[in-house]
Formats: structure tokens, C-alpha cells, sequence
């Protein structure tokens, strides 16, 4: 099977060419702010992207016929796990997201790429806005305010299933915990298969993380809305953007906070740990989903490189089950091993609706 798979960016397309389950090309196509700014939403991007994408075959000399091309799926309504079909009603709910952000962008490019293919399925899986909470993890204090799923659903997904291939097991049947370590951080609770509960790590809940606030203290935070310091947009970058370690240190790389905090920096030591902290906290309050008896806590994204944060982390929830790594974020193959296991029938085929 002949796999193209497609996932734009804030500031850059990947994109990935499959035979069955071997890359034979990638290519990450970096974007100038300059180059972006022309088109004032994300969704006018659409045909400058998808040029991209066509001209890079091109230069490859990749013919261009594949057995279905799989983008990341976008900020649609909420949906279970699982691998849909891109049709006109998914395709129309991207187009009118009232969340923006360039992950819209891979439904519906890929829709139309496969358009012009004989034969060829349009396909997203796992996106962002995966919802499989149970109803008691949605209700917080306030009815004007419920829970919500946003998180990184493909790659905790595709980190689980490929933990349970290596233990001879179904991901339907572990309960597991599961902490991906990225510019946001997401801790799930995943249940027999579904993530019954998550933090929203989009905008402002659980951990703070290299870009994101994370629950902050609710008085303070309308007090500070009614100040007048700040316009809303304002407030929103302070939550998601330029919030956690960006707002407390000035950078969102943790190997250079790592390399401070071995020259004595130790503003740079206690904001690092706190995030540890935060993280474990969340991860001790996943475990209570499960009475405290679950299979693993598995940790995943690019900060799971980080051997400081990951032995800090071990001391403090080793005791809750056994713990492994998977660092790094494997979003094309684990697209591409969607899209795979819908073809080959291994994986069922959801209409969006």
C-alpha cells in the first residue's frame, strides 16, 4: 500500500511518502512568517500548501498515485478515536472550526489530493479534539464551565497501541496512563481503548508546560481579566503561547534551561522542577481513575528525551506502576499505521457526521 501523508504546521508542512509500513520519503517544508502573513486566515493557506506538497513529489520523482493519503485531522467537533473518511460534513465542520490553526489544514488538503487519485481514500485520524470522557470526568465546579477533551490524542494513541504490540497485548484491554512532554502537556487516562480523562492542553488546563499556563488560580485570573492591563488576545497568548516556561524563562527549550541550571541558574532549577512537579501531581490524580490499579504510565514527546526530567519524574510516580519511554513525536507514522490499518481492514473505517 502506497501511503501520502500530510500534516501542516504552524510554521511548516511535513509531509511523508509509505510503502506499507517503511518510509521512503520525508521532508519537513519550513515556512517564512513573511511568506504566511499574505493569507489573513489559516484556511487561505490551503492552495499555497498544497502546491508545496505537489511541487516536492514532483522533485522527488515520486509518481503521484497512492492508495489513500492521510492528513492530520483538525479542530472539529468532538469524536472518538479511530481512523474517519474525510467527507463533505468534516470538510465543512474545518472550514467553519471556530478553533483556528493550521492542523485544519491536513483534512482538507488531503481530500483533495485524493480527489484527483483513482481509487484513493481521504483519510484523518486521531485529531486533537478526540472525546471519550466519561460523564464524571466532565463536570467541573461550575455548569457554565465543563470539561473538555483537546489534547494529543494521535500520538498517546499510536504510543499506546504500540506499547501493547511489544507486551502481546490488545490496547483494549490495559489501562494505562499516559504523559506526552511537549510544547503542551497532556496527561490521559486511557480505559480499555478510550481516554476517559485528559486535560484540555490546549488552552489552560493541568500541567504547566513549555507554552501553556495550565490551571491557574480561578480569583486571580478574573481579577486580572478586569484589570485592564491586557486585552483578551493578550490574556489568551499569556494562557497558550507565551505562557509556562516561555513566561517564566524566555525559552521553551529545555536542554538550554538544563544547561543554565548546570551553570547555577537557580530561578532556572526551581521552574523546571515545579513543572515536574505539576506533571507528577497530574499524573498521581490520573491514577485514581483506575483506584490505583493500572498496567503502565508511558511517557512520550520531545521533552522525554530529557533524562533530568524523566529521572525527577520516576522518583516521584515510580511507585504507581512501571514506567516507559517512548521520547519524540512520531506523528507520520503513526498517520501512516492509520491509514495502513484502515486498507488492510485491521483498523475500522468511522464516517464523520
Amino acid at each position: 500500500m502506497k501511503i501520502l501523508v500530510v500534516n501542516p504546521g504552524s510554521t511548516s508542512t511535513k509531509m511523508a511518502v509509505f510503502e506499507n509500513e517503511t518510509a521512503i520519503f520525508k521532508k519537513k517544508i519550513m515556512h517564512d512568517v513573511s511568506d504566511l502573513s499574505e493569507f489573513p486566515h489559516v484556511t487561505d493557506q490551503f492552495k499555497f500548501r498544497k502546491e508545496l506538497i505537489l511541487k516536492e513529489l514532483q522533485r522527488q520523482n515520486i509518481s503521484f498515485q497512492f492508495d489513500a493519503v492521510i492528513g492530520r485531522g483538525g479542530l472539529v467537533k468532538p469524536i472518538c478515536g479511530g481512523v474517519y473518511v474525510i467527507n463533505t460534513a468534516m470538510r465543512y465542520d474545518t472550514i467553519h472550526a471556530t478553533r483556528t490553526h493550521a492542523c485544519n489544514l491536513g483534512c482538507l488538503i488531503a481530500a483533495e489530493l485524493a480527489s484527483n487519485i483513482p481509487n484513493c481514500k481521504a483519510f484523518i485520524a486521531d485529531p486533537g479534539v478526540v472525546d471519550e470522557l466519561d460523564d464524571i470526568a466532565r463536570v467541573s465546579g461550575s455548569p457554565l464551565l465543563p470539561r473538555i477533551s483537546i489534547f494529543h490524542a494521535l500520538n498517546q494513541k499510536a504510543i499506546a497501541r504500540r506499547f501493547a504490540k511489544e507486551h502481546h497485548a490488545k490496547y483494549e484491554d490495559l489501562d494505562l496512563v499516559i504523559c506526552h512532554l511537549g510544547g503542551g502537556i497532556s496527561v490521559g487516562a486511557h480505559k480499555k481503548g478510550k481516554v476517559v480523562d485528559v486535560n484540555n492542553a490546549l488552552d489552560g488546563e493541568g500541567p504547566f508546560s513549555p507554552e501553556r499556563a495550565g490551571t491557574l488560580p480561578a480569583g486571580q485570573l478574573v481579577d486580572l481579566c478586569f484589570s485592564g492591563r491586557y486585552s483578551r488576545e493578550d490574556l489568551k497568548k499569556r494562557i497558550s503561547g507565551q505562557a509556562g516556561l516561555a513566561a517564566h524563562l524566555g525559552t521553551t527549550d529545555v536542554a538550554e534551561i538544563m544547561c543554565r541550571i548546570q551553570k547555577g541558574d537557580q530561578k532556572a532549577k526551581l521552574v523546571l522542577d515545579a513543572m515536574i512537579y505539576n506533571v507528577a501531581k497530574t499524573i498521581g490524580a490520573s491514577a485514581t481513575v483506575f483506584y490505583g490499579k493500572f498496567d503502565a504510565i508511558l511517557f512520550t514527546g520531545g521533552i522525554a528525551y530529557s533524562d533530568y526530567v524523566i529521572d525527577e519524574l520516576k522518583k516521584r510516580v515510580e511507585f504507581l506502576a512501571p514506567i516507559y519511554v517512548y521520547p519524540g513525536e512520531d506523528e507520520m507514522e503513526a498517520l501512516a499505521s492509520n491509514a495502513l490499518g484502515a486498507l488492510t481492514g485491521e483498523l475500522p473505517i468511522i464516517e464523520y457526521k
